[in-house]
């Protein structure tokens, strides 16, 4: 009888190592990034082969599964277009059906990337209808936490239509949406985000835990049972998976999770945009989302943090958009218009990217000169800015003996001149600089300009 026991397990095992798999991410219904090496890999039988056909060459290619029961080969896509299948043999047969060659993106962050129908946003409503789009297709990396980098995770790739956008990011989908009607391509979006998660937990711990600022800076943020806050864990969870899969670029809407230490966040996101890059071995473009204005308290660790979020802006092939404009309730820090994030998002990357002239940019604070009693202030990109309304809101103006007072503004031929009655050597000017102010500067595009201050003031 033991004999017979005996014999039974080696059989199953015999047959499970035959079997070749691959990982979750590489399934019927993807998007794969066209005109570009992607990436096919997956587990097998040490020392058999792999065959792999794409149908839009109808070439084989194989590969040798090495000692430790892993495989990889790389092959060419063609320019946009499908549906394709490919066809995978080793002692078993897999067939990937209904596959695009298109661009593809991750969408990552935390919970207002994560929003979707279920949150009750109107703009998502609207939408379900027409939602259906055999050319935009959605994989959705569950909430997943792990020590280490893992090499696979759960998901599945899934067509657009009503019953699937329900459950996807709100701001994914529009930036996908407005991608797919510019380009004329099919797109790719992979969502791996998690509400309340700090950029660490995004990131590669060894490149926190080795740097004394950034372990000090997460050490400040509170412990919580309700979502990850140690660095790695939801990088070796949700992106660690997908980082041999081919896209096009990121975006990225977080920071709500970082004010505990805003002033360490450009370092901590620049850190992190390195390591994906690194683990990508691509330097793709990676656009993300400055936090929206919300009451979070008297010290103004929102106003810090966007100000971080700015300086992180002057990373190659990196860009962010402003949404202050598109916030009705400064007492909810989740703002329900999604279709506009999206849309600004998508306006970033396609003249970014794809070199379409679009309004994509918000004036940034650029430099200040004083003569007299007036500041000039002077934005990048140069244009003329816009004040909507009799007068400019949350404008501030102070001497050497740094105390702000309200100020005046006029936009005049590409700058803003500010001035007080009550402070006659102006030397700094602060706009929008706190956590729930909403100002009406606008550049001659129609964006918001981007809170900011010309002092470098210590803030207690």
């Amino acid at each position: 009888m033991k004999k017979h026991i005996v014999f039974y397990f080696l059989f199953i095992q015999v047959v499970v190592k035959a079997n070749i798999s691959l990982p979750a991410v590489l399934s019927s219904n993807m998007v794969l990034q066209q005109q570009s090496p992607v990436l096919f890999w997956g587990w097998g039988e040490p020392t058999r082969k792999v065959f792999i056909t794409p149908s839009w060459s109808n070439h084989t290619d194989s590969v040798v599964v090495g000692s430790d029961g892993k495989w990889h080969l790389r092959i060419t896509t063609p320019t946009a277009g499908g549906p394709f299948s490919i066809l995978l043999k080793e002692n078993n047969t897999i067939t990937l059906n209904n596959i695009l060659i298109g661009e593809v993106w991750v969408c990552s962050g935390q919970s207002n990337m994560e929003m979707n129908y279920h949150w009750g946003l109107p703009d998502v409503k609207a939408e379900l209808p027409d939602a259906a789009n055999q050319n935009i297709r959605f994989f959705s990396i569950p909430k997943t936490t792990a020590l280490y980098p893992q090499e696979n995770c759960r998901g599945v790739w899934t067509v657009c239509d009503s019953n699937e956008l329900k459950n996807f990011s709100a701001v994914a989908y529009f930036f996908g949406k407005r991608l797919n009607q510019k380009l004329k391509v099919p797109i790719g979006l992979i969502h791996a985000s998690w509400g309340g998660t700090p950029a660490e937990s995004w990131t590669s711990a060894s490149l926190i835990d080795t740097d004394s600022f950034l372990k000090e800076a997460n050490a400040k943020i509170p412990e919580s049972k309700s979502w990850p806050v140690v660095p790695g864990l939801t990088f070796n969870g949700m992106i660690a998976p997908i980082t041999r899969y081919n896209i096009a670029g990121a975006i990225w809407y977080q920071g709500e999770g970082n004010t505990a230490a805003p002033y360490a966040y450009d370092r901590i996101l620049k850190t992190m945009i390195g390591s994906w890059r690194t683990e990508w071995k691509k330097e793709f473009p990676f656009y993300y989302v400055q936090i929206a204005p919300y009451v979070y308290g008297n010290y103004p660790s929102a106003a810090l943090l966007r100000e971080a979020q700015t300086k992180v802006s002057s990373l190659n092939k990196t860009g962010m958009v402003v949404i202050s404009d598109l916030v009705d309730d400064v007492r909810d820090i989740h703002p329900k218009n999604k279709h506009d994030v999206g849309l600004r998002l998508a306006n970033l990357a396609l003249e970014q990217n794809y070199n379409q002239p679009l309004p994509a940019k918000s004036p940034l604070y650029q430099s200040l000169k004083t003569e007299k009693d007036k500041a000039f202030i002077f934005f990048e990109p140069e244009e003329n800015v816009v004040i909507k309304g009799p007068e400019a809101k949350e404008l501030l103006i102070a001497g050497d003996d740094r105390i702000f007072y309200p100020a005046k503004a006029k936009a005049d031929k590409g700058k803003l001149i500010v001035w007080s009655q009550n402070v006659k050597r102006p030397v700094a000017v602060r706009y929008s600089f706190s956590n729930a102010g909403i100002g009406n500067l606008f550049g001659a595009n129609g964006l918001p300009v981007s809170p900011f201050r010309t002092d470098d003031w210590e803030i207690k």
